[in-house]
């Protein structure tokens, strides 16, 4: 950097390179939000109505201004819910205990009869059984067919389902009936009743499952002859039959109950009537005309004026961060892409809330979060930039949760969102804990509720009791909300954009971390020096507008990586020799040098945010380790060889510093050691000392790519003075001092 350079006091920084420092990016990002403006006010703001015809398609999506009956929506909502319908199932109690005694009757009968041969008994049976257990349930059918008790669709049902039941007897099973004596049967009849009544007594879809059930139980039953086990068994298992069947026509009527008491489905108050190139047909016509949204003439007046309302709020914005910022933009774009992204979640948030809206239930407005943009831009960007956006949040949300048709803002939601914006901005400003958060909520609550109770209480004509407190208690929640979604999305743009709140930073300064234990109890030299770099960055940074809470974290964690190999550090070598008297001056450098790269990587492995990690990196800079290189000199003059090493083989890799926070840390790193190393420091020494580092680097261009300007540099200089000399009070000797004790020395000699 020439002198000129330095002498006008511009900064000396190198020009960034990237997207996020792209003015082209900058406009672009700030006509996003022209647009999203636009868009976002659009439907309260624009005259809905439009020029169509049917058979075309529609040029852009059209919405309901108010609530409409969506006719298609409740035809499909009725189909839906008569699907939902599960079959009914009807029971039919049939007597089947009665079919297997009259079958028990029936056999006791033939088989005394011995004018019928034993081949002929076999013969009856084998017809007779199976056609007695079916006209047994042709028999019910019948009778109940003429009492109406069931309808013909059941009863067919039931005949359906018995006939593809059915149930066939073993042919060995007709060869061993007629074996059977009358005392048999008598044994024989209470027990095949029993079971047939026990299982037909649960409701059997399918017969087959409960006949499976009939061996179990014949086996545990009082039967004791092996003929008459086997004849109930089989007996039993035709009488079984199915007692629950589909109801054709109760699954009909619970469809058309379950259609009739499906409500009707309402297109919402800002619900699309027709999508974006949706046909117009004569039915979406008809429906755009029955709720006068159509017109002939089309005025393009309203849109034109919206648009310059859009980039009149995007620019008032972008002129406010200017002027902010003293003529220049002091956000990157990735800042700025973060604020366009809380203006899209505070604006979404307003619409939700506008969508529950309606002309009879206003105060549902009242939940919506607006402070939560505010919020925000106080936590991650700027205290003054969220007083601004503030108001235009308020200018939106009076037009997006106006509910009155004929009127563009509402006064109402326009001053209930400035006061709890406001209110939350001055609550949360100066958080270092998240538990501040909920406190900023529970005022939102609170200056919320009353705000809507004022504005009540002022508004006679809209005063009514239930509504009031409607409106009371929706304020009261939408703070609740305000605080929880402001909780949950910080860690999101902490993490996305790489942003370190006061929030974060703060937890990261909790002596508990591992990473701060590891440095107190390995490297305690370390941990001292770290801390006292800590105290003087952060005062210099505050002197010059810098993020001093990020210098003193920063500071903490900057030197690390000198717990792989605390004992090479003269921090660290209390009562001890120093290994580097002993090791190749080029050893030396590289385990000096690698302290920042093992920092680096150490603080990755923890997971630290990248503007921790980067002033690990860069708090060195590329500067010289002088000491090593004249002792490598040294010893190669003195082995009689030329040196194979040059003066950048023994500097650190770098980068520079390339933020102001790490360019501070650095000048911080250096005095707090040069001013320990001295025994009985004196503020001209102090002044001295503080002067030739700030001059060596810049004279070694370690500033060259961080935007520190010459007036900042003697800003810092006098704080660091001032900060060492109260730091070390003890140890520095003033000049009344100094002469006091030369007079008090030489009054001793001669006395």
């Amino acid at each position: 950097m020439t002198s000129k350079e330095a002498s006008s006091g511009k900064s000396f920084s190198t020009k960034n390179i990237g997207w996020k420092h792209s003015a082209a990016t900058r406009y672009v990002l700030f006509l996003c939000l022209a647009i999203l403006f636009y868009v976002s006010l659009a439907p309260d703001l624009l005259p809905e109505k439009y020029n169509i015809q049917v058979g075309t398609h529609s040029e852009k999506e059209i919405t309901a201004p108010m609530q409409i009956p969506n006719n298609k929506a409740t035809l499909k909502a009725q189909e839906e819910a008569a699907e939902r319908v599960q079959p009914i199932y009807t029971i039919v109690p049939i007597r089947n205990d009665s079919l297997i005694a009259s079958l028990l009757d029936r056999i006791d009968k033939l088989n005394q009869d011995d004018q019928v041969s034993r081949e002929d008994k076999v013969a009856i049976y084998r017809q007779e059984i199976p056609q007695r257990a079916q006209d047994f349930v042709q028999n019910y059918v019948n009778n109940t067919r003429s009492s109406g008790t069931y309808s013909e669709a059941l009863l067919n049902e039931m005949l359906r389902v018995t006939n593809q039941q059915v149930y066939k007897i073993p042919e060995e099973t007709f060869i061993k009936i007629p074996r059977l004596t009358s005392a048999d049967i008598t044994e024989m009849k209470p027990v095949a009743r029993e079971i047939v009544s026990r299982l037909t007594n649960d409701q059997i879809v399918d017969a087959q499952t409960a006949r499976a059930k009939v061996a179990e139980l014949v086996s545990t039953s009082s039967l004791s002859q092996r003929t008459a086990r086997e004849v109930v068994q089989e007996l039993s298992k035709i009488a079984i039959t199915a007692n629950k069947f589909y109801d054709e026509e109760a699954t009909k009527e619970a469809k058309v109950q379950a259609r009739e008491n499906t409500p009707t489905v309402y297109i919402k108050q800002g619900g699309v009537l027709v999508a974006k190139g949706e046909l117009i047909t004569e039915e979406l016509y008809n429906l755009l005309d029955d709720n006068g949204l159509l017109k002939n003439d089309v005025n393009y007046w309203p849109q034109f004026g919206l648009l310059l309302l859009s980039l009149l709020l995007a620019l008032g914005l972008m002129m406010f961060i200017r002027q902010l910022n003293g003529g220049k933009f002091g956000y990157n774009n990735s800042q700025l892409l973060m604020l366009v992204l809380i203006f899209i979640i505070t604006i979404v948030s307003m619409h939700v809330a506008g969508i529950l809206q309606s002309s009879e239930r206003p105060y549902l407005g009242y939940l919506a979060p607006v402070a939560i943009g505010s919020m925000l831009v106080t936590l991650l960007l700027d205290m003054s930039l969220a007083f601004f956006c503030a108001m235009i949040f308020s200018i939106l949300s009076s037009v997006i949760l106006n509910v009155h048709q004929g009127q563009m803002f509402d006064f109402k939601f326009g001053l209930f969102s400035l006061i709890v914006s406001y209110v939350a901005i001055f609550t949360i400003h100066k958080a270092s804990q998240r538990s501040t958060l909920l406190k900023g909520g529970i005022m939102v609550c609170l200056f919320g509720s009353l705000t809507v109770f004022l504005i009540n209480l002022i508004d006679n004509d809209d005063w009514q009791q239930m509504s009031t407190l409607y409106a009371l208690g929706f304020a009261f929640a939408g703070g609740l909300l305000t605080a929880i979604l402001v909780i949950g999305l910080m860690p999101f743009f902490e993490v996305t954009f790489g942003i370190l709140s006061a929030l974060k930073l703060v937890e990261l300064s909790n002596p508990n971390h591992p990473l701060l234990r590891k440095l107190l109890t390995e490297t305690p030299g370390t941990y001292h020096h770290s801390v006292m770099v800590g105290n003087l960055s952060e005062a210099a940074a505050e002197a010059i507008g810098a993020n001093g809470l990020l210098c003193r974290v920063g500071s903490y964690y900057h030197d690390i990586g000198k717990t792989k190999r605390p004992s090479y550090f003269i921090e660290n070598q209390n009562n001890m020799e120093n290994p580097h008297d002993s090791i190749d001056p080029k050893l030396s450098k590289s385990i000096i040098i690698a302290h920042a790269r093992d920092g680096v990587e150490m603080l990755k492995d923890y997971k630290l945010p990248k503007p921790i990690r980067d002033i690990a990196e860069q708090h060195h800079g590329t500067t010289f380790l002088h000491f090593f290189y004249h002792k490598a000199l040294r010893l190669a003059e003195e082995q009689g060889k030329e040196p194979d090493f040059t003066e950048e083989d023994f500097r650190y890799p770098g980068p520079k510093a390339q933020s102001k926070e790490s360019a501070v840390i650095g000048i911080a790193d250096s005095v707090e050691a040069a001013v320990r190393s001295l025994r009985n420091p004196t503020v001209t020494q102090v002044e001295s000392v503080i002067e030739k580092i700030i001059k060596s680097r810049l004279d070694d261009h370690q500033f060259n790519e961080c935007d520190l300007t010459m007036k900042e540099l003697d800003i810092i200089a006098k704080t660091l003075k001032e900060s060492v000399m109260g730091i070390f009070h003890s140890r520095i000797e003033y000049p009344e001092e100094i002469k006091k004790t030369k007079m008090d020395e030489e009054n001793r000699r001669s006395g």
